[in-house]
């Protein structure tokens, strides 16, 4: 499939040809699911509908700064088709996303996503609409895992440059060794966090570093760290730049989960697409949650006591706003605060010193701000 896709000249047009990217994988692979039954065209759809409803499409801005960076550290300059390849790269993370988010969406047992229905929800009242047998919310959760699933095989199909049913690409070239191997490591990584998440909520594991061992790799690396080394290797960057994009990747991740954090309890629905305070009724054992929970019992185990009484149950809104003062009071708030500002430094520090061009550095600057002080 030859893209026809114009090469993004700054990281603020990356989102929208990674969208375009998608329309073009989208319009190759469905007919393919179609094939098999409309059944299965139809649950295709529901995949490809929900990529295409929105997203901040960081990963691939991440993946699309690190081939810049990598770019702008050697003598040679880069082609098109280069940048179509590293384009193909970036638009095969966010069907990884459609996956994670799709089946952490049933874990969480979440009705919305992005204002919008769950995708188990979405088949759940396709199912009830047609009166099928069998319980809807079950099915809807079936149909759900196997949408997810579709989505990351199709990943694996786009960053190899194949279409499905298809021929390879005639103008994709074959991964790199070292980028291959970097994008095997992050879904090992992503599925490995997310386990862990869930272990720690069944445990009831409330300790600041089981939080933290969580965002370093359900988030931290799959969402920045390893976005920009997958971009670099394409490039073909030396060691040591991969070393400092590695560095900014790992602060900026943690960072940007840990505004998810605040988020998930003070953000405003109407920007989130989440209904609010959804981490503490879904029960995550959130840094934020586990850092005012070791404060509180510093201070007077009646607020931890009430805290924890908020995990997991629906709430009021008079339960919620007194859980949410609980984590302010204690110090919690500001804690958190001050670390994103401190992981923010950091990783400006090793941007200011990295070996890239001025205009990469000024942009990649403005996304790291970006992504520690978003609201959505």
């Amino acid at each position: 499939m030859t893209s026809t896709i114009p090469t993004p000249t700054s990281l603020d047009e990356v989102p929208a040809a990674v969208e375009a990217r998608l329309r073009e994988f989208f319009a190759a692979a469905l007919p393919v699911a179609e094939a098999i039954s409309p059944a299965v065209g139809a649950a295709a759809e529901v995949v490809r509908d929900f990529v295409l409803q929105g997203g901040k499409r960081i990963r691939p801005v991440f993946v699309y700064a690190g081939w810049r960076c990598g770019i702008s550290a050697r003598a040679a300059g880069a082609d098109a088709a280069e940048a179509a390849d590293t384009l193909r790269v970036c638009a095969a993370l966010e069907l990884v996303q459609a996956c994670a988010l799709i089946h952490d969406d049933i874990i969480d047992r979440s009705d919305t996503r992005r204002g919008r229905p769950t995708v188990h929800r979405d088949f759940e009242h396709r199912h009830r609409d047609r009166q099928w047998s069998g319980d809807p919310g079950g099915f809807g959760v079936a149909a759900a895992i196997l949408a997810g699933d579709l989505a990351l095989a199709w990943a694996d199909d786009l960053v190899h440059g194949l279409a499905p049913g298809a021929a390879p690409d005639d103008d994709a070239t074959p991964l790199p060794a070292p980028v291959g191997a970097t994008w095997a490591s992050m879904r090992t990584e992503v599925l490995g966090g997310q386990y862990l998440d869930i272990v720690n909520e069944a445990a009831g594991d409330e300790s600041v570093q089981a939080a933290y061992q969580v965002m370093e790799y359900k988030t931290a690396a799959y969402t920045v760290a390893r976005p920009l080394e997958l971009g670099a290797r394409m490039a073909g960057a030396p060691a040591d730049l991969i070393a400092d994009l590695r560095s900014v990747g790992h602060d900026l991740g943690i960072a940007f989960q840990l505004r998810d954090d605040l988020l998930g309890v003070f953000g405003d629905p109407a920007r989130t697409g989440k209904p609010s305070g959804d981490d503490l009724i879904s029960g995550k054992r959130t840094a934020l949650l586990a850092t005012a929970l070791r404060r509180a019992g510093d201070t007077g185990p009646r607020l931890a006591a009430q805290l924890r009484d908020a995990i997991g149950r629906e709430l009021s809104d008079d339960e919620l706003d007194s859980a949410r003062s609980i984590l302010v009071d204690v110090g919690a708030v500001d804690e958190v605060e001050s670390t994103i500002s401190e992981l923010l430094t950091s990783a400006l520090s090793v941007l200011a010193r990295a070996d890239i061009g001025p205009q990469i550095r000024s942009e990649l600057t403005a996304v790291a701000h970006r992504t520690a002080h978003r609201e959505a």
